[in-house]
């Protein structure tokens, strides 16, 4: 039995007038009934945003928490399908040197960096398993390290043989010495290599609402104790012409 996780940074609201909420959260949600992913780790979704999203998908449900802390500013929402999963556990930490302690910056960031996590039970087959969800700064190269290995030696609080997705917009190219440090020195492995199958090889990850090709992969799934992995697509679709946000989703298919 196969599950679906998807990764998506969804654009938080501002005053562009480009980034139209009112007609985005109807193409976001049109896009997650296309594909019906089972978790969908976010990025950049404020409480209203994430509120819209739960009346237009009653079949979700999610755990997050705001980067400042209580219901302030972006969250690492985590939507999961309530009749497929049971959460066991779940927390947040800060991308800096004091990692529970709320909106904390150490790392070179000029913004809050966090990571919230679920401990999952699948009530379809009986696994347990991790998802970890991030957004790595996107100015400092030092902070994207320094989170990195921050990751990595959280990782180690959990089980050994615990399968882990970890799913975010990490503000760099696959490839990259971010990605290495997770990849090489860590425990992760890219599902994008461990696909047999990758439709839209050659897309951005992001799309700034506008045409934009470059190949430039900087929204991952990583995984840990998962090696079945069926498939994997940047879904590029546009409904109507229009952008739903400004990052296409990635989406993957495997068996624990």
């Amino acid at each position: 039995m196969t599950i679906k996780i998807m990764t998506y940074n969804m654009l938080h609201i501002d005053d562009n007038p480009e980034n139209d909420w009112h007609l985005r959260k109807g193409l976001i949600s049109t896009i997650i009934q296309r594909e019906k992913p089972d978790i969908i780790g976010t990025q950049e979704c404020l409480f209203s945003q994430i509120k819209d999203i739960i009346a237009l998908n009653d079949e979700l449900d999610w755990l997050g928490l705001g980067r400042r802390g209580g219901s302030k500013d972006d969250y690492m929402a985590i939507f999961y399908r309530k009749d497929r999963f049971e959460v066991l556990a779940y927390d947040h930490f800060w991308l800096s040197d004091t990692p529970y302690d709320v909106g904390s910056m150490t790392f070179g960031n000029e913004w809050p960096r966090m990571v919230t996590w679920i401990h999952f039970f699948d009530k379809k087959t009986g696994n347990n398993f991790y998802h970890m969800n991030t957004h790595f700064d996107h100015i400092s190269e030092a902070s994207r390290f320094k989170s990195a290995y921050l990751i990595n030696n959280k990782v180690k609080e959990f089980g050994k043989n615990d399968s882990i997705f970890l799913t975010g917009d990490f503000n760099c190219d696959a490839g990259t010495s971010t990605y290495q440090i997770l990849t090489e020195e860590g425990p992760f492995t890219d599902t994008w290599e461990l696909a047999r199958e990758n439709k839209n090889k050659t897309s951005d990850t992001k799309n700034n609402l506008h045409p934009d090709p470059g190949g430039e992969r900087i929204d991952w799934i990583l995984v840990r104790n998962v090696s079945n992995v069926n498939r994997i697509k940047i879904n590029t679709d546009l409904i109507g012409g229009d952008y739903p946000s400004d990052h296409f989703p990635v989406t993957v298919e495997c068996q624990l």
